[in-house]
């Protein structure tokens, strides 16, 4: 099997190709802010570590990752359920690994850099802001709200109806108020566009964020434009 990385993958190409190698590298101890301009495997030989486990844990991570971004429903012919299961198994997975790994990286750069650029302060403000509604609305949504969406789908009775309507309408609101937050991050960051001299980090809690904020914009019109106004139709 052709394999995207090889020991010989320089460590910060990686990381800027897949960011979510980062995490790998972590738990491993493998620097990839400064000591990232060099090959993967010196770092390897340096942690003692073997070159055949990282290398195929981070080639089948990128596959795993890339496999789930390609996932497709065809909105059509798809149930209700089969599309709950997939904005749970891309979306939700997503976000509930996404937010507790990505926060140590937004609190650090705010910790290193957040003197001299204060602007870093205010993106760890609206970060965690987003990261605990976030992660309190996909419980909501997963224990009660989807539950009800389904249940009305089998038993529509006017009792059920007025209580997804009112859920539904509290759902939206929760989404454009997420989204509203990564506005307001794109705008602090510039358009997710770090400073020339910015260090490996730095870059790539950019990164990130902008990848955490076109999950979600895809996540919220799955519900927003395609099971919502099919549950109430």
């Amino acid at each position: 099997m052709q394999q995207t990385f090889s020991e010989a993958s320089i460590i910060r190409d990686i990381v800027t190709q897949f960011p979510k190698a980062s995490d790998l590298f972590k738990s491993y101890r493998i620097d990839f802010c400064c000591g990232g301009n060099r090959p993967l495997v010196e770092a390897i030989q340096e942690r003692g570590l073997s070159s055949e486990e990282v290398v195929n844990q981070l080639n089948t991570l990128y596959k795993d990752s890339k496999a789930l971004q390609e996932t497709n429903i065809d909105w059509n012919s798809s149930s209700s359920q089969e599309l709950i299961d997939h904005i749970i198994q891309k979306h939700h997975k997503y976000l509930n690994e996404e937010l507790p790994q990505l926060s140590p990286y937004v609190t650090k750069v705010f910790r290193v850099h957040g003197q001299s650029q204060p602007h870093l302060g205010t993106i760890h403000i609206l970060f965690n802001e987003l990261k605990k509604e976030l992660e309190q609305h996909l419980i909501k949504e997963e224990s009660e709200d989807f539950p009800l969406l389904l249940e009305y789908e089998q038993i529509p009775t006017i009792e059920n109806r007025e209580k997804l309507m009112r859920v539904v309408e509290s759902l939206e609101e929760e989404h454009a108020h997420a989204g509203n937050l990564l506005k307001e991050i794109r705008q602090v960051t510039n358009d997710f566009t770090p400073p020339q001299d910015a260090c490996g980090t730095y870059r790539l809690v950019y990164q990130r964020l902008e990848a955490l904020e076109q999950d979600l914009f895809e996540h919220i019109h799955l519900e927003n434009n395609i099971l919502f106004p099919r549950a109430v139709s």
